[in-house]
């Protein structure tokens, strides 16, 4: 099992953000098997949420072939 760390961001919320950090993860490892965020964040203007954020572990399994 390997690991790889991604952050990644959304204007719509922490599970879209989660969503592009597996996305962009998918572009260039194979046989992923799990997600740990292990950070969250939001930026705030005017008392809203504008935009939201992960740091993201993601396990795959390596193949030795």
């Amino acid at each position: 099992m390997a690991i790889v760390e991604v952050i990644a961001g959304s204007d719509k919320s922490f599970d879209d953000a989660t969503q592009r950090a597996l996305d962009e993860a998918a572009k260039s490892v194979k046989n992923i098997k799990s997600i740990y965020i292990k950070e969250m964040n939001a930026n705030v203007e005017n008392n809203r949420i504008v935009s939201y954020g992960v740091n993201a572990k993601i396990s795959f399994e390596v193949d030795n072939d």
